[in-house]
C-alpha cells in the first residue's frame, strides 16, 4: 500500500491544471516567477543593494542631464539676447557716429571767415613764454591764497 500526501496531491494537480491552461502564457509567468525582485532580493540582498543603488544613480545622471540641458538651452536664450541688443548698440552708435560727421561737414561748408580774420603765417606769430608759478609749501599759505581769490571778485547781482 502506497501513502499519498493529500496537500502535495492538490498543488500537484494545480500545477497540471495551470500549466495546462496557461501554456500560451508559459514564458511570461516563467519570467516573472524567476526575476521577481522581492524573490531575487530575499535570496541576494546585497546584489540587490548594489542593484537599487545603481538604479539611484542611474536616475540621478538623468535628472542631471536633463537640468543642465535645461540651463543650457536657458543661457544660450540669454546669451543671444544679449548679443543681439550690442549688435543693435553697435549700429546705433555707428549712426551716431555719421550722423555727426554729416552734421560737422555741413557746418563747415555753410560757415564763412569773418572779416576780422585774416590768413597768417609763422613769421607772423608772437610766442610768449608761459608764466611761471610760484610753489608754495606751507598749505596754510595756499588756503589763504585761495581766499583772497574768491573774495576779491565780485559778483554782479541781477541778469
Amino acid at each position: 500500500m502506497v501513502a499519498i500526501n493529500r496537500s502535495s496531491a492538490k498543488s500537484s494537480e494545480r500545477l497540471r491544471v495551470s500549466s495546462a491552461s496557461n501554456s500560451s502564457k508559459l514564458p511570461v509567468s516563467f519570467l516573472k516567477r524567476s526575476f521577481s525582485s522581492k524573490k531575487f532580493s530575499r535570496q541576494f540582498p546585497f546584489l540587490a543593494g548594489i542593484h537599487r543603488a545603481a538604479d539611484g544613480a542611474l536616475i540621478g545622471v538623468l535628472v542631471a542631464i536633463g537640468l543642465m540641458s535645461t540651463l543650457t538651452l536657458h543661457w544660450q536664450n540669454l546669451w543671444t539676447l544679449a548679443f543681439s541688443r550690442l549688435e543693435s548698440t553697435r549700429d546705433l552708435a555707428h549712426r551716431l557716429t555719421e550722423s555727426t560727421a554729416i552734421i560737422e561737414r555741413h557746418y563747415l561748408q555753410e560757415a564763412t571767415v569773418p572779416l576780422s580774420m585774416v590768413p597768417t603765417k609763422a613769421a607772423d606769430l608772437v610766442y610768449i613764454d608761459s608764466p611761471e608759478y610760484k610753489i608754495h609749501h606751507d598749505k596754510r599759505v595756499m588756503g589763504i591764497e585761495l581766499i583772497k581769490q574768491l573774495n576779491a571778485k565780485i559778483v554782479d547781482y541781477g541778469y
